[in-house]
């Protein structure tokens, strides 16, 4: 491919708390290089750690695309952490060291999922994994958004969630307060305990810790009919889908037509979850469709940076979406 000074290059990253992704594009889509590195939010790593992230995976796929950071045209940062506008200068300067000469888009990494999965450019996403997030984008551009904390705040519609309202109905099973559910002995085989009793002592007394990994067993306990997990699945689908419809109202899209972005773990569990989702959103926006994410989110970082640069990205997001999954599938078959 010949690169001369016509051509035009991108750069996105998708930096989380787990790994982070570099991506780097033409502007017609094509990637040219990528990378992948560990952790930068700055919650877990510290602004230092975040800084010395974005430099070795930006490092990395430069030197993959066989470019200079002087021939980047745009360039987006989706990061997690970054949840207020009273982070942006210190995301900023710890970018800055990159020595990036063009426009620079930052937002939280939830908003590059959205700019991912819907050519449309605006909408909301909805993020359900261990916990959960709800972020919006109107057509001109105004965020709305939850605080995506989780209970403290009350939102709800994650794995953590589901767990927790798990083990209150076993608790509501051993106090005869409830009804008898699965997920008692699923729960029970899992821990190695021998009964009920033990399960809830272990759980009150620290031998025990449910987490988000155990959500598993309440979609096996509601695939098998369990009345208790088929509610507490639709229960936390609903909840997320109030998170969105208080995102479309702050957004006053109700009326529109708009893609609904739907990225995390706990979609691929199906239509038990999905279903009471989308009939909350379709009560306050009947136009909406619900899309699951399929490229990944780096490329909506790539699309904020082509924006930034002025480039108008809807023609060009299909063949960026496709060309980045074919990349790291080759990637990953020759690892």
């Amino acid at each position: 491919m010949r690169r001369d000074a016509v051509q035009k290059y991108f750069l996105g990253l998708d930096v989380g708390g787990t790994k982070t992704h570099a991506l780097i594009t033409d502007d017609q889509g094509n990637v040219l290089g990528f990378a992948e590195d560990g952790p930068g939010n700055h919650q877990i790593v510290g602004y230092q750690g975040l800084r010395e992230i974005l430099r070795s995976a930006v490092g990395q796929a430069l030197h993959s695309a066989g470019l200079k950071v002087e021939q980047i045209t745009g360039a987006g940062f989706g990061i997690g952490g970054f949840d207020w506008p009273s982070q942006l200068e210190d995301h900023l300067n710890t970018i800055a060291p990159l020595g990036l000469g063009c426009p620079v888009d930052v937002v939280n990494d939830s908003i590059i999922a959205l700019m991912a999965g819907t050519a449309q450019g605006w909408g909301v996403v909805l993020i359900a994994g261990t916990g959960n997030n709800c972020r919006g984008r109107d057509r001109y551009g105004h965020e709305a958004r939850i605080t995506g904390e989780g209970s403290r705040f009350g939102e709800f519609g994650g794995a953590a969630d589901m767990v927790e309202k798990a083990i209150q109905a076993i608790s509501h099973e051993w106090t005869q307060r409830g009804l008898k559910t699965s997920l008692t002995n699923l729960f029970i085989e899992m821990t190695g305990t021998k009964d009920i009793n033990s399960l809830v002592e272990g759980i009150d007394l620290g031998r025990y810790d449910p987490n988000a990994s155990w959500a598993p067993l309440i979609f096996q306990a509601a695939n098998n009919g369990d009345q208790v997990a088929r509610e507490i699945i639709a229960g936390s689908g609903c909840e997320l889908g109030e998170s969105a419809c208080a995102v479309i109202r702050q957004l006053h899209i109700e009326k529109d037509e708009f893609d609904v972005i739907m990225a995390g773990s706990i979609f691929a569990s199906g239509e038990l979850y999905i279903e009471p989702l989308r009939a909350t959103i379709y009560r306050q926006a009947p136009r909406a469709r619900l899309i699951k994410l399929e490229a990944p989110p780096v490329t909506g970082a790539v699309v904020l940076g082509m924006q930034k640069a002025g480039m108008n990205t809807k023609l060009i997001h299909p063949n960026l979406a496709a060309s980045t999954n074919k990349f790291i599938e080759y990637r990953l078959s020759r690892n």
